[in-house]
């Protein structure tokens, strides 16, 4: 019955649906509009361990088809931090938040113009342990999944911001 009823509310729903204006932002595979600009951006190079993960992770996620000439280049700077913030009397950390924020510009290669300004960031929480290769083994480990999501959310907004500039 449950399912009559959401496959009844679907078809009539449908039509509101395709006028509402929503387009797949990936839509047209590798010939569409977002995948030829990513595939157009090259990655500065980054410094430090961080540096390294991000880039890697950037690439990663735009290079799926590398057939386009560059026309852009990704410009990234990396703020990582390790803050202590669970402390017992006697003056021992407990609990640590790595924060790995990223300031990012999208440059075009032929006119130097930066079209594109924006940052991104998370963070992660790490339980010091007694040990100390554990704590430089979980700050590691969160330093990898923290580059990437800081990745994810750079190529989700260059990939918004190729949408938006369709047709100009």
């Amino acid at each position: 019955m449950k399912a009559a009823a959401a496959l009844l509310a679907l078809v009539v729903l449908s039509p509101a649906l395709a006028g509402c204006g929503l387009r797949p932002l990936y839509g047209g595979g590798e010939a569409g509009l977002v995948q030829t600009m990513l595939s157009g951006v090259e990655v500065a190079p980054i410094e430090g361990e961080a540096g390294w993960l991000v880039s890697n992770a950037v690439r990663d996620r735009i290079e799926a088809t590398r057939s386009g000439e560059r026309r852009y280049r990704l410009e990234i700077k990396l703020d990582d931090q390790i803050t202590g913030l669970g402390v017992r009397r006697d003056d021992v950390v407990t609990r640590e938040r790595r924060t790995l924020r990223a300031r990012y510009q999208l440059v075009e290669l032929a006119t130097g113009q930066t079209v594109l300004d924006a940052t991104a960031g998370s963070d992660a929480g790490i339980d010091v342990a007694g040990s100390e290769y554990a704590t430089i083994a979980a700050e590691k480990s969160a330093l990898e999944r923290l580059s990437g999501i800081v990745a994810d959310q750079i190529v989700a907004r260059l990939a918004r911001y190729a949408q938006s500039t369709e047709g100009k």
